[in-house]
């Protein structure tokens, strides 16, 4: 909701509450005018500021970075603080609000006990409040989150698993089955895996690092085999790979545009790629010379959908430097799995 909107409810919220109460008082009681505008108005005003004082200030501060002790104590010294405001004012208008309908004065002990009460109701009013919006707020983000998924995979699909990445790739097949070479079985293995795992194995929010690892060596070797023998890729995996899991189809768009943009076929400027996993972070490296004659405004699903995967999927928890020159493009990508 846009924040004019907020304000407008919430000034509507307190307004028709005020509004409510002094029509009560009104009609049930002998209250004046400057009883009601005090009681309702003054008091009104000052238990909705410790209200939104607890709500906007205080909750981020201590209570959302559960800073429990701290808060409680700075609670507890804001609700004194607003009872003297409070016994303050009602000096002020001492007939009105320090004197018993007997004309007896009120006690200060027995006025300010049931300020801190009256305090503590707005303290918890704000607190019940702060914990609705952002569960509401959550679920948004995980539906969000969910929605961005399916919509990255479904576009990570169709630009993987598409008329032109099939034609080559079996074209290329068909190239070396009509030449009988032997690695055709093993070219017909590899497309059928990387069909089989983007297709069925990428459903999960995340997968075992190992099979993406696997995809990704498939999709090389396979583009390797379209190149024929002039094709020239460093493709490195350094550390111990075990249980980690990573978010499916995440690397796989820089190497597709290394593929698309890069050259393959020089021996002297091979496309650089390196994968390193230490102590639960992964760290990968990607560099190649550009084809300048070989672009493809496409380049996939593109970098600000791999970029708001990263964002929505890894907050604060990865760090991406691309230098893309006219003649050399390279990418790092620091991540915390």
């Amino acid at each position: 909701m846009k924040k004019s909107w907020q304000i407008f409810w919430h000034t509507f919220f307190w307004v028709s509450i005020i509004s409510f109460f002094v029509f009560v008082a009104h009609n049930n009681t002998k209250m004046t005018a400057t009883d009601l505008a005090v009681t309702f108005a003054g008091y009104g005003l000052i238990n909705i500021g410790l209200f939104y004082l607890n709500y906007l200030k205080l909750i981020p501060r201590y209570l959302d970075k559960k800073i429990y002790g701290k808060y409680i104590f700075v609670v507890l010294i804001t609700v004194i603080l607003f009872g003297f405001l409070k016994y303050g004012l009602g000096l002020l208008f001492h007939q009105h609000i320090l004197t018993s309908r007997n004309g007896n004065t009120i006690s200060f002990a027995s006025y300010f006990v049931s300020t801190i009460f009256t305090s503590l109701i707005f303290i918890l009013l704000s607190i019940i409040l702060r914990f609705t919006v952002d569960w509401f707020l959550n679920e948004r983000i995980q539906r969000d989150l969910e929605n961005q998924r399916l919509t990255a995979e479904l576009a990570l699909l169709k630009s993987q698993i598409n008329p032109h990445f099939l034609f080559n790739s079996l074209n290329s097949i068909y190239s070396l089955a009509y030449q009988r070479a032997e690695n055709t079985p093993e070219a017909i293995l590899k497309l059928s895996e990387i069909m089989r795992y983007m297709l069925y194995e990428c459903n999960d929010n995340k997968v075992d690092l190992a099979n993406e690892l696997q995809y990704l060596q498939n999709f090389i070797d396979l583009q390797k085999i379209r190149f024929g023998d002039n094709s020239y890729v460093n493709f490195q995996v350094e550390g111990i790979i075990t249980n980690q899991r990573i978010v499916p189809l995440l690397l796989i768009s820089f190497i597709e545009n290394a593929f698309k943009h890069g050259v393959a076929n020089d021996a002297a400027s091979p496309i650089q790629l390196k994968i390193t996993v230490d102590d639960g972070h992964l760290h990968f490296y990607m560099h190649n010379r550009k084809h300048l004659h070989n672009r493809d405004a496409a380049g996939g699903i593109g970098l600000n959908n791999v970029k708001r995967r990263l964002k929505l999927l890894y907050p604060n928890q990865y760090h991406l430097i691309i230098n893309d020159t006219v003649d050399t493009y390279t990418c790092e990508l620091s991540l915390i799995l």
